[in-house]
């Protein structure tokens, strides 16, 4: 159980926006309060902040969408990762992820934080790495010192939730190696960790000194999400020894981060085929006590590039029927390129179909009631309530606009099958 009155930031946050968003949810403000004490949901907010949106994660909350956008060193353009952010928004998105890793990376970090009121995350080893890959040395050779500098200078600026490869251990990297993965290691964090200790002959600072991250987390309220530096990068390796190893790992961590009044999530796996998708989700729900799931993808099959925000969605909505409390976008151009404003929609519009799916299916009232809604809208040819309730209006415009004095789509015309019977 999360021992809420160690972390004072969060009690005051809490005190100050807890009836708002339970409003927002459509849930019991005393409900809210015993999961976040419970562990099983989180507020995300860095009271360093202004002007943001404390958001919840965790159901029967709303299943909620993150999109990742952020520089690289092939594509270093900062106003166009600006420009992204808030088409993200946009589109529906809940939560915005940093993974910059070219650039004045703080200067980006703060306009994104000033900018966007949506709760920011951060992966703060790219920031210790990106140093030594512009001075063209190893990635590797930081100093343990210097990533808890990051991350406690990225809690002082405002980030909201951080991603913190605290399972990746030397164990969980020695199984992803004697497994003869197929993909080895494919998380960029867990990649630099895993060559971390093995260039330094050391176990991994941050689960180390875990002690000193919760002591930054807790005085800034920074959610730390406990990364899958191990996730499975292709399906035949997903369910490993490694793997499970990570999630055992964070089980114990987790505990202990409650202990010290730290809230916390789990980021689940990447590649997963679809019949293995139920197993992987409930049992990191368990081993994890129920902590909110924090899921890319998980992607069902390696086979479509150019279309894995649509593979995406397919495990996305079956993760969330088992559990999943929090999808983390995939965009068309995953494991192609670095995305454009146009594949950001297209991610996040794919994500909230997998959520609405996911709801849907387990009875949860508004998205039971949107489906309802619309479905009445069709059958009344109410192409403006239509629009209204779908998930992307302006798309439903867009296909409309050259038929939109007509009552039947362009599709069947006077075939129109409502209309048919409508005399009847």
């Amino acid at each position: 159980m999360l021992q809420i009155q160690k972390n004072k930031a969060l009690t005051a946050l809490m005190d100050s926006c807890l009836a708002d968003v339970c409003q927002r949810e459509g849930l019991e403000e005393s409900a809210v309060r015993e999961a976040i004490a419970q562990g099983t949901m989180v507020l995300l907010g860095n009271p360093g902040r202004k002007d943001f949106k404390p958001t919840l994660v965790g159901q029967p909350a709303k299943v909620k969408v993150n999109a990742n956008i952020g520089t690289s060193p092939f594509m270093n353009e900062p106003e166009r990762e600006m420009k992204k952010a808030k088409l993200a928004q946009a589109a529906g998105a809940d939560t915005i992820m940093d993974l910059s890793t070219a650039g004045d990376l703080t200067a980006i970090r703060q306009e994104m934080l000033d900018s966007c009121p949506l709760p920011l995350g951060t992966v703060p080893i790219y920031g210790v790495a990106a140093k030594y890959i512009l001075n063209k040395e190893d990635p590797a050779e930081f100093k343990a010192d210097e990533l808890f500098e990051e991350i406690r200078r990225q809690a002082e600026q405002g980030v909201d939730f951080m991603t913190v490869h605290c399972g990746v251990t030397r164990r969980a990297a020695a199984l992803a190696k004697n497994a003869k993965r197929m993909m080895g290691v494919v998380s960029r964090g867990g990649s630099i960790t895993v060559r971390w200790m093995h260039i330094n002959d050391k176990e991994n600072p941050l689960t180390e000194r875990f002690d000193e991250l919760l002591e930054i987390a807790v005085k800034h309220n920074v959610t730390l999400s406990l990364g899958d530096g191990m996730r499975p990068g292709a399906g035949v390796d997903a369910g490993d020894t490694a793997q499970w190893d990570e999630v055992i790992t964070l089980s114990e961590l987790t505990r202990r981060a409650w202990d010290a009044g730290v809230q916390v999530m789990i980021e689940g796996p990447g590649h997963v085929p679809m019949n293995e998708v139920e197993t992987q989700i409930r049992g990191i729900k368990r081993l994890c006590m129920g902590a909110p799931l924090y899921v890319l993808g998980p992607l069902v099959t390696d086979s479509a590039p150019g279309y894995d925000h649509i593979a995406g969605a397919i495990g996305g909505a079956i993760a969330v029927t088992h559990g999943v409390d929090f999808l983390c976008y995939l965009t068309p151009a995953e494991h192609l390129t670095l995305p454009n404003g146009e594949d950001v929609r297209a991610g996040v519009i794919a994500s909230r179909i997998a959520a609405q799916c996911g709801e849907a299916a387990l009875g949860r009232p508004h998205a039971v009631q949107r489906d309802k809604d619309i479905s009445q809208a069709r059958a009344d040819l109410d192409w403006k309530r239509m629009a209204e309730l779908a998930l992307d209006p302006p798309t439903v415009h867009h296909r409309r606009k050259d038929h939109a004095d007509k009552d039947e789509c362009a599709m069947c015309g006077e075939f129109c099958a409502v209309k048919m019977l409508k005399d009847f």
